[in-house]
């Protein structure tokens, strides 16, 4: 598969298609589980809490790259625990958004998706910061696992300087699955009041 099929803009156009479809699908369904109550509002507040811990996380990586990424090597917070936490908790945040929509099978397409297209993505990203950094990247390679992060190897500097204009540009980017679970909402208030039809049926 073509190297550019994993770099940014190409990742950010397929993630949006990807969206777009899924998206497409969830407008016009309704969960099988909703004849379930008890199981649909436990897969609804699962998700709700994974996305909360996503949303979150990626506040917590922007404010470790903001303006950073690519003039050094980022090792400290989140990237203490894991070589692509920004990935992680994408991935964290799709599956629980997945979940909101109170159906198993949408946030096992994400998961898919996720792992079919995004190690191409990480295995191109990788290789770019190791022709950066060489030998400094390689080593931070043999500390630090590349996707599930490990909590015993946190570390934090007491003072972290931050470029606030860069920060709050990725604020936005990191609330993106709060945002989803309200569209989520009223869709399924649309449903309700008749003005969008349920055209099938999901679990």
């Amino acid at each position: 598969m073509p190297s550019k099929l994993f770099s940014g803009r190409h990742r950010i156009i397929l993630s949006w298609v990807f969206t777009l479809v899924l998206g497409t699908g969830v407008l016009f369904s309704e969960s099988q589980w909703e004849k379930f109550p008890i199981l649909s509002t436990f897969f609804f507040a699962a998700g709700c809490t994974l996305a909360g811990i996503a949303s979150i996380g990626r506040l917590w990586c922007s404010l470790y790259i903001s303006g950073y990424k690519n003039d050094i090597l980022v090792m400290n917070g989140p990237y203490s625990l894991c070589r692509n936490p920004l990935y992680f908790f994408s991935l964290l945040g799709s599956i629980g958004v997945g979940l909101a929509t109170e159906t198993l099978s949408i946030p096992l397409i994400v998961l898919i998706f996720f792992s079919l297209y995004y190690p191409g993505v990480i295995r191109s990203e990788e290789s770019r910061l190791l022709n950066l950094h060489q030998e400094k990247f390689a080593s931070y390679c043999q500390t630090t696992p590349s996707f599930f992060p490990s909590l015993s190897n946190l570390k934090e500097p007491e003072e972290y300087p931050v470029r606030p204009k860069i920060f709050r540009k990725n604020m936005f980017d990191a609330l993106w699955f709060i945002w989803l679970l309200g569209i989520l909402e009223i869709i399924e208030s649309l449903h309700e009041a008749g003005i969008v039809p349920v055209l099938f049926r999901i679990y």
